[in-house]
């Protein structure tokens, strides 16, 4: 709910003054926006950070991967060789620190987030409206289904709890590191395929990690050193890459075109 205020407000900003953009957004994405949210939040519960990480990057990963191949993107073998050494930085970060398995039901909740997180990525990169707007309505449409189910909970009787930290801790999440941060991320969609796109959100877990030891005074290991690393090299081997015959193409040409009833002119002005 504090990420859909502070975007409509965004929204209404942007306007100034003109009537708001009322097209943006649709119901599946909030859909899988809110089943995203839903499954990761009740998962962690029973996940370590690492294990939660290696299932919900996984998922999203595949998904995007399977994706693009049905839409016709065909990884190469650098596209292939540069995912593998993403997954094994990501297995030297988090393996290690599973001892113990994880509870079925929760790996499993987490899967269903991350193929969520997918799906919605995927979405996400057909939009042709601004970001703000399509991430906004999204989470307008995705604030009333929690609406719903928070009402659907009430009604049977399921016990609430919260303190104001958490609600302050839940506000600032939303608003900011969501909120904004889908924003970045639809914008930037449409100028990734959905291998690198799924790819570049590899380094989530990698960027958590060092974030533990910049705030959380959480130590500077070799394994963190090492899957860093690994994850760095595998998306920029990915992103860096271009295709062959983009990078093979000669000068392009620019070819006349002649209008029914108009004098031809080439593309230096001069009549044709």
């Amino acid at each position: 709910m504090s990420g859909a205020t502070l975007l409509g407000f965004l929204v209404l900003l942007r306007a100034r003054g003109v009537r708001a953009e009322r097209q943006g957004g649709s119901w599946p994405s909030a859909s899988l926006l809110f089943a995203y949210a839903l499954a990761f939040s009740l998962a962690y519960v029973q996940l370590s950070a690492g294990t939660g990480a290696l299932l919900l990057f996984g998922a999203v990963q595949l998904t995007m991967l399977i994706g693009g191949m049905r839409a016709g993107s065909r990884p190469t073998g650098v596209d292939l060789a540069g995912l593998a050494l993403a997954l094994a930085g990501l297995l030297t970060l988090t393996l290690p620190g599973a001892r113990t398995a994880p509870p079925l039901l929760a790996a499993f909740g987490m899967i269903v987030a991350g193929v969520a997180w997918g799906f919605y990525s995927l979405r996400g990169r057909k939009e042709t409206r601004p970001a703000l707007v399509v991430t906004g309505r999204n989470f307008t449409r995705a604030a009333s289904i929690v609406l719903l189910a928070l009402s659907a909970a009430v009604a049977a009787g399921v016990p609430l709890h919260a303190e104001p930290r958490g609600l302050a801790l839940a506000a600032i999440s939303g608003a900011l590191t969501s909120g904004l941060g889908y924003v970045l991320w639809y914008a930037a969609l449409p100028n990734l395929d959905a291998l690198r796109a799924g790819l570049v959100q590899l380094a989530v877990p990698v960027l958590t990690a060092l974030g533990g030891i910049a705030f959380l005074d959480e130590p500077l290991t070799l394994r963190l050193v090492t899957a860093t690393a690994l994850v760095l090299a595998g998306i920029a081997v990915v992103v860096v890459r271009r295709a062959p015959a983009a990078a093979h193409a000669g000068p392009s040409v620019e070819v006349p075109v002649e209008v029914p009833g108009e004098v031809p002119v080439d593309a230096s002005g001069r009549v044709g």
